[in-house]
């Protein structure tokens, strides 16, 4: 297949473009969150692997564009603008809601006869322990509130009343989509399973991460780190030597 993807496809970030790496890695980020989150993986990873980072609507650049509160959809429509990027072989990262919405594309392109060779899933519960907190239905200030607590967004947003304008409305989405998500009965994955979390995360202990393994027919293996929610902020070169390890074997096939 020759590839011709749209480098300025509203769904997709090539930070480092890396046309002869030989596998390429899809990064999904949690709820409120960018395609620039992960703009560390593409520098750090580049050009063995080619990372592409997903933009949900709703933010930075795609911020006059309406969010979208459903994950199946969001699911959707990621797979689709991931078809013409899929002529080499692909692995998946999600973190938090990105964990889920990684999950459910891997469905997709599974179903549509090009799986992925990995899934990476990062402080989330497995897709048939999802459950509704209700935060999509605080209040603001109670949702920021709830955020601070995580301490995954810079505290000078938290200080600018302009700049928590233009995020909260995509947070809030983000946890409808999140939070209201069902897991639809179907077949498991056959690629394997690499699960991340933190020791401390007040949202999602340790124990749920296991639950991941009744996903796939493939390996499961789980890495826990110290930390909590955004625990991978602080660990980011140990979960990268995994992540290269094991992209390194896919490529190597």
């Amino acid at each position: 297949m020759t590839e011709k993807p749209a480098d300025g496809a509203p769904w997709i970030r090539r930070f480092h473009p890396a046309p002869d790496a030989a596998v390429r890695l899809v990064c999904l980020p949690h709820a409120g969150g960018s395609a620039s989150f992960f703009f560390p993986f593409s520098r750090e990873l580049a050009p063995e692997t080619e990372v592409l980072c997903v933009q949900y609507p709703g933010r930075q650049d795609r911020r006059a564009e309406p969010n979208i509160p459903d994950l199946h959809e969001l699911a959707d429509r990621i797979a689709e603008a991931l078809t013409p990027w899929d002529a080499r072989p692909t692995a998946l990262f999600g973190h938090s809601m990105g964990a889920t919405l990684a999950f459910e594309v891997a469905r997709r392109m599974q179903a549509a006869g090009r799986p992925p060779r990995e899934l990476f899933v990062s402080g989330r519960r497995a897709p048939h322990r999802n459950f509704d907190d209700g935060l999509h239905l605080l209040p603001d200030e109670e949702l920021v509130a709830g955020l601070k607590e995580l301490d995954g967004t810079g505290t000078e947003v938290f200080g600018d009343p302009d700049l928590l304008d233009l995020i909260v409305p995509a947070i809030r989405s983000d946890y409808r989509a999140a939070e209201t998500y069902r897991c639809a009965p179907g077949p498991r994955l056959s690629c394997p399973v690499q699960a991340f979390t933190g020791f401390s995360d007040p949202r999602v202990p340790v124990g749920e991460l296991h639950h991941w393994s009744a996903h796939t027919d493939g390996a499961f293996d789980l890495q826990v780190f110290s930390g909590g929610h955004f625990y991978l902020l602080d660990n980011m070169p140990a979960i990268l030597r995994t992540v290269t390890r094991r992209l390194a074997c896919i490529a190597a096939c």
